[in-house]
């Protein structure tokens, strides 16, 4: 369940970070992100439906015992959110 969790917080921290920056003018890197920004014109609406789903994926992945998936899902998006929070940081 931890793992779980984890993988949750961090697309939460993923969430505020990346509202944080295109508040602040920056661009979305994600191509199904921007895409779904430029088609709903709602940044925030378009970056929580792609967590969403990931939440969702992430609950299916737990309960098939994937946990391995979710381990290696988790690191990537932990250093994502390190990343931007030095972006943050230093900018």
């Amino acid at each position: 369940m931890a793992i779980l969790l984890v993988f949750l917080a961090l697309q939460f921290a993923d969430f505020a970070t990346t509202l944080w920056f295109l508040h602040h003018g920056a661009g979305e890197a994600n191509p199904l992100v921007a895409a779904l920004i430029r088609v709903s014109g709602q940044p925030a609406l378009a970056v929580l439906l792609v967590k969403v789903a990931a939440c969702a994926m992430a609950v299916y992945a737990w309960r098939s015992r994937r946990t391995r998936l979710l381990r290696r899902a988790s690191f990537f998006f932990a250093l994502c959110v390190g990343w931007n929070l030095v972006a943050i940081a230093t900018g």
